[in-house]
């Protein structure tokens, strides 16, 4: 068990009471996944549970299956708001639990599984948990909570919108229009009972590029009668390993990445085109620019060589997710408090990425990771068969996250009071 530290009583004693009918729901989320803009009945069950609480506020369908509740507090005070993502993903879960996913759908054309694994049924828990401690001390609540509940984080189906980039532009921030906002992570490299922080940069800007490399095709054995397309995208990839080492500041975190290269349809035919497509991640403005900039000129340069001719298509995704210096300041002694200093861990930044990045953006945000493991125990990777997040995470966030959003309202509540 984590070890208690200087406490507010009355949040432990809301947790304690809540935490085992929390657990049963993480558990049912867990069972019953659904991708992303899909999350109908997570959604549903996420609605029914804030308008039992008795939220002044429940709006459904926002940035299509998104929830938001408005929990109004007995006193006046500034409007915080606390995000949680409910997607789950195309991967067929391999673990021992007895309320493992074997849910399955159709994706992209292809029967896949479905499974919660990147811990959104924990963040979803945790939030539901969060909304009954602090709608049962609402009246002694100074200021007004907005719970977020957000599809899509993983990126919508091809072809639709969604995320939190969409909720902003639906206006999920304005009206009550929250001064900050609160995330968490599960993360499956740290034990339960710590949480792990980075001020300022803390995930990587993701963008994704498709790129067709156009040559001629010909006849294996007569290359020379045709454009080769495979020897000009195989210098491209090679081409671009120097945009990280030799166009940029050493300095600056960046990262190329080409994961797909296909092309061809027999081992004696030069194909006419390949396609490559793949991901950069960057923290610095100046540097995507740079990249994309020098991807082009790349691409430009080695096919007027080969005799052939590109197509690049470079889709700018999530921006850098940064949490607001001061607010991490104002807000970090409060993990401390609830959790320990020795249960805080201050983290590196990492080129994954998180599209709180929206949300981030427009008001001061601060997001933490939530350790996942139990002491002794091991989970699968981040969107692998065997991630497993173990249920005691839960009454730690809840209470970690209860403590954040609370203090924060009192920080900043009226003097005249």
């Amino acid at each position: 068990p984590t070890p208690l530290h200087a406490q507010n009583p009355a949040i432990d004693a809301a947790v304690a009471l809540v935490q085992d009918s929390i657990i049963r729901l993480r558990e049912h989320i867990h069972q019953y996944p659904e991708l992303g803009n899909r999350e109908f009945k997570t959604a549903e069950l996420v609605a029914n549970h804030l308008r039992a609480l008795g939220f002044d506020e429940v709006q459904t369908g926002v940035a299509h299956t998104g929830v938001v509740g408005i929990l109004r507090g007995g006193r006046p005070g500034p409007v915080v708001a606390v995000r949680a993502d409910m997607d789950a993903l195309p991967v067929t879960e391999f673990t021992s639990y007895p309320f493992r996913s074997t849910v399955r759908t159709t994706y992209l054309g292809q029967e896949v599984g479905v499974s919660h694994a990147c811990g959104h049924d924990i963040h979803v828990a945790v939030q539901l948990g969060v909304a009954s401690v602090l709608a049962g001390m609402r009246d002694e609540l100074p200021g007004t909570v907005k719970f977020i509940f957000q599809p899509a984080e993983e990126g919508p189906p091809p072809g639709e919108e969604g995320g939190a980039d969409l909720m902003v532009r639906e206006g999920v921030l304005q009206d009550p229009a929250p001064s900050a906002i609160f995330g968490l992570h599960s993360f499956a490299e740290m034990e339960v009972g710590k949480v792990g922080f980075t001020s300022g940069p803390a995930l990587a800007a993701v963008d994704h590029f498709r790129i067709r490399i156009i040559g001629q095709q010909s006849h294996g054995a007569a290359p020379h009668l045709g454009v080769d397309p495979i020897v000009m995208a195989s210098q491209a990839v090679t081409a671009f390993q120097t945009i990280r080492s030799r166009n940029l500041p050493p300095l600056e975190p960046s990262v190329v990445t080409v994961g797909i290269f296909r092309g061809g349809t027999r081992f004696n035919i030069i194909p006419n085109e390949v396609a490559l497509e793949g991901t950069v991640r960057t923290y610095n403005p100046d540097v995507r620019d740079a990249v994309e900039r020098r991807m082009g000129e790349i691409l430009e340069g080695i096919t007027a060589a080969g005799g052939g001719t590109y197509e690049l298509d470079y889709d700018r995704g999530t921006p850098a997710t940064i949490n607001d210096p001061a607010l991490g300041e104002q807000m970090l002694p409060t993990l401390v408090r609830v959790l320990g200093a020795e249960n805080v861990v201050d983290l590196e930044p990492t080129m994954g990425g998180e599209d709180f990045a929206y949300f981030a953006n427009e008001v001061p945000g601060f997001y933490f990771r939530l350790g996942q493991v139990i002491p002794g125990g091991t989970s699968g990777g981040h969107h692998t068969p065997d991630f497993m997040a173990d249920n005691s995470a839960v009454p730690v966030g809840i209470r970690a996250m209860s403590n954040l959003l609370l203090d924060y309202l009192n920080a900043g509540r009226p003097a005249s009071e």
